[in-house]
């Protein structure tokens, strides 16, 4: 049985405004000794301090970039004065400073070996589609549609040439659960096997997974779908209704 790794302390190199809704905390320092290669993709658990009632602050966070001695986490940067403390910690983080993480957990890269790829998340989730889309093979096809808070949002992502991607405004997250799935049923998909990752908020997940496992019938390596948040909700709580909704689809 595998064992999951003790956390390390690591320490802030940097901190960059990718775009004005995107934030990136570089870390590093000795604690990354003997972290594993090849990690791009995968997450980390942060620790954030602990709650009123004793209980420690742990937010997930996709690794956008390895380098030797180096890994980028990027934030997404919405919800004005109900920012949590992922976000307010991204955006006051001074270099020198420890931060204590977990992991790292897999990452879930698209299947290899479909002939066309449905893609669809929000700001959340722009790393992992990021890292996925550079993993491609040169000839594949298919469409990404990316959820972003205004236009100056858009990032030049390395993709095959058949990758469209296909950017959504929306200034307030969480305020419409069905643009995602509409940008895809408006997809006119070719013959072969199609494959679909998803990852957003709970409500848009939710329609996605209506449209790509109910009606294209998408099961199994063909199908990846998460909610990363849920508006309104703190992170254990958006676990519990992950949890319920699992249970509510297995019953």
């Amino acid at each position: 049985m595998s064992q999951r790794p003790e956390p390390r302390q690591l320490t802030v190199l940097r901190r960059d405004r990718i775009t004005p809704s995107l934030q990136r905390v570089t870390l590093g320092g000795p604690g990354l000794a003997g972290f594993p290669a090849d990690q791009e993709g995968g997450y980390l658990k942060l620790f954030l301090g602990e709650a009123e009632n004793g209980k420690p602050i742990i937010r997930t966070y996709t690794i956008r970039h390895q380098r030797d001695g180096e890994l980028d986490i990027d934030f997404a940067l919405h919800g004005g004065e109900a920012a949590g403390p992922a976000t307010k910690w991204s955006l006051t983080a001074e270099p020198g400073s420890p931060i204590t993480v977990g992991g790292p957990g897999a990452a879930k890269p698209l299947p290899s070996g479909h002939d066309f790829y449905l893609i669809a998340g929000d700001m959340t989730a722009l790393p992992a589609i990021s890292v996925n889309l550079a993993a491609l093979p040169p000839g594949a096809r298919g469409v990404a549609a990316i959820e972003i808070q205004n236009e100056a949002d858009k990032l030049d992502l390395d993709k095959p040439d058949g990758v469209e991607i296909r950017w959504l405004v929306n200034r307030e997250p969480g305020s419409q659960p069905d643009l995602l799935v509409d940008a895809l049923r408006n997809v006119e998909l070719p013959e072969g096997q199609l494959a679909a990752w998803a990852a957003c908020e709970f409500s848009s997940m939710r329609n996605l997974r209506a449209f790509l496992r109910d009606d294209l019938g998408l099961r199994g390596e063909s199908l990846y779908i998460s909610s990363y948040w849920k508006a309104g909700l703190i992170e254990d709580e958006h676990k519990l209704a992950k949890r319920e909704d699992a249970e509510a689809q297995a019953a």
